[in-house]
């Protein structure tokens, strides 16, 4: 933690940006509704008043925190799903990367965690969540969807009716990563790996038998 008289001689953006650190950890530790902005202040080494400088409330706050982790891995997905020339089988692959690197790998699955057991409990939370992340990335699976499907690449026609289904993986992995990960690791990149070959097997996904073979290395083309 930044002392206050370091901190308070930076300049407004870095206050900005310790104090979403500072609420990530808090918010993360304490949940939602037993978070202090007092505990904010303190771990970001300003002083309570600073942090309405910035925000105007706690809900402000934690939108603000989702915000700034969450688009830059939403925005990066939708250059993915519009590359026109490439077939969905190199998209996925760049897509799940994405997730297992920005996501899983860092502290964004912390975020993550936070939403799915405090949203229950705040419907504005969700309802927030679900217009700013949920939804964008439901509209771009739909976009790649429909169009694999349009090119013969997807394994069962129904699948463009439901993009919840290419990314209920990503949640499994997320939520098996804060719950078994100490008792029994996930491999995710071969689930993953498989998750593509249901999704697109037959259609243009890679064949039976190649499950978890190269999954590390980039085929020609590949985005990533």
């Amino acid at each position: 933690m930044a002392k206050r008289g370091e901190l308070g001689r930076r300049d407004p953006e870095a206050r900005r940006q310790a104090i979403l650190e500072a609420a990530l950890d808090v918010f993360a530790a304490e949940g939602f509704a037993a978070a202090k902005l007092d505990d904010v202040a303190e771990k970001a080494g300003v002083a309570k008043g600073t942090i309405y400088l910035h925000f105007k409330d706690k809900q402000d706050l934690f939108e603000q925190m989702v915000r700034e982790a969450v688009f830059p891995v939403i925005a990066r997905l939708e250059e993915l799903a519009k590359l026109p020339d490439l077939p969905a089988e190199l998209v996925l692959r760049a897509m799940f990367e994405v997730f297992r690197t920005q996501v899983l790998a860092t502290r964004r699955k912390d975020l993550l965690r936070l939403i799915l057991t405090e949203g229950p409990r705040f419907p504005a939370i969700a309802a927030f969540y679900h217009r700013e992340v949920v939804a964008r990335g439901l509209a771009l699976m739909g976009e790649l969807l429909n169009r694999a499907r349009a090119n013969g690449e997807l394994s069962a026609e129904g699948l463009a009716r439901f993009p919840q289904l290419v990314v209920a993986p990503l949640i499994l992995a997320v939520v098996w990563d804060g719950l078994f990960a100490a008792i029994e690791p996930l491999d995710v990149e071969g689930l993953l790996a498989v998750h593509r070959e249901l999704l697109l097997r037959g259609a243009g996904g890679r064949g039976e038998g190649q499950t978890g073979q190269g999954q590390s290395g980039k085929r020609e083309g590949d985005p990533t």
